[in-house]
């Protein structure tokens, strides 16, 4: 799960809602008026207080928003639409005296852009316009071929991983709401994967996200917990400070658990994608693994993290191997790359599989977790620029 409670995670937005565009955190002020006509990257200077870009407009295509964070806290940049909650795009976890790039093929449309400094609360927000270029920006051809094929297979992938969530969670509540703890608990990680799967895609939904996956450590005052973690810490519960949850209370987490899923479902039926959309909500996964998974924050109680881990790599793979055909003809030196990278980071996780999972994630020693955290990064960077080289 995410860093905050209102967690803007993106990568992949749901497309038809408002579009996608790719966003950096504009001038807080007003009267701001700049445009973007160049082509050249957005500039966006974000600090503990302020988030900046050097336009509060581009024309429609491919844009590139260049984020630097030039405050002590770490940062977050997102793209929202109009209505301030839907996701469009997102880059996270730039650390003080980082720059990171946000690529997107923006289409017309009015928007809101937000940086998030420590990467809590709902940030500090502004309205981004993308106008019509008059650019066609379908592509033509055997390459929009490619295309239609990588975004109807990606969405039919979605539409599986959102099936086998559903009939994996009701099981699982029933399992818990019936006092099995043993068998909730064998089921607990097996369930959670088809999420972390498609993370990006759960998170577009900003109002999903918090009911869902919310971890204590992020909650905020006055905030309501609910959602998978509730229950983890109630099937594992620490040896001091708990109260289980009686009868009524397990049936109440768990039915909400059931009746979000369900809506993640519906909404997840008619979803379409586009290649930046696939190409940054891979990057995002492993975003997902490195700022979470790694650290062992996620799975506090459970220890199931490697789970987590191997289903958010998953989801990074499965998005880049439908981007592949379109890849090794545009730049096939970063398609081995990845590749490459890609195994490396498989076969570390390998060595850690225990029968049908894995091992506790506390079992792991403190070079096993640095040899992951080296390959995580090392595939990081060349699938930061996958989304680039595809659109």
């Amino acid at each position: 799960m995410n860093r905050s409670t209102h967690r803007l995670v993106a990568g992949l937005g749901v497309v038809g809602l408002t579009s996608a565009v790719l966003a950096g955190c504009t001038d807080n002020s007003p009267t701001a008026s700049s445009s973007a006509t160049n082509g050249g990257p957005l500039q966006v200077v974000a600090t503990d207080s302020e988030c900046g870009v050097s336009a509060n407009q581009a024309p429609s295509g491919n844009l590139v928003f260049s984020v630097t964070n030039n405050g002590s806290k770490v940062n977050e940049f997102y793209l929202l639409a109009e209505d301030g909650l839907r996701i469009v795009g997102e880059v996270e976890n730039i650390g003080p005296g980082l720059t990171r790039d946000l690529v997107v093929r923006a289409v017309p449309g009015s928007y809101v852009t937000a940086c998030k400094p420590g990467m809590v609360g709902e940030g500090i927000r502004s309205p981004f316009t993308v106008t019509d270029s008059g650019q066609d920006m379908s592509a033509t051809g055997a390459d929009a071929e490619l295309v239609t094929t990588a975004n109807t297979q990606y969405a039919a992938y979605v539409k599986d991983q959102t099936e086998q969530l559903k009939e994996k969670t009701e099981r699982f509540v029933a399992l818990y709401k019936a006092g099995k703890d043993e068998e909730a608990r064998a089921l607990y990680a097996p369930a959670r994967v088809h999420w972390e799967r498609i993370e990006p895609v759960a998170e577009s939904f900003g109002d999903l996200d918090p009911k869902m996956d919310l971890r204590e450590a992020d909650l905020e005052p006055g905030q309501t917990w609910t959602g998978w973690h509730v229950i983890e810490k109630d099937l594992w519960p620490p040896k001091t400070g708990h109260t289980p949850l009686t009868k009524a209370q397990r049936a109440a987490m768990g039915d909400q658990l059931v009746e979000d899923t369900d809506e993640l479902y519906s909404r997840t039926r008619t979803m379409t994608f586009t290649t930046d959309q696939i190409g940054n909500g891979a990057k995002s996964l492993l975003d997902e693994v490195a700022t979470g998974k790694v650290t062992g924050e996620e799975e506090v109680w459970s220890h199931t993290d490697l789970w987590d881990f191997q289903a958010n790599v998953d989801g990074a793979r499965v998005a880049w191997e439908g981007l592949r055909p379109i890849l090794k003809k545009k730049d096939p030196a970063l398609d081995s790359q990845i590749q490459l990278r890609m195994s490396s980071l498989q076969k570390l996780l390998d060595r850690h599989r225990k029968g049908d999972g894995f091992v506790a994630y506390d079992e792991l020693t403190k070079a096993q977790v640095k040899e992951l955290s080296d390959a995580v990064n090392a595939l990081s960077e060349p699938l930061s620029k996958l989304t680039a080289a595809v659109v």
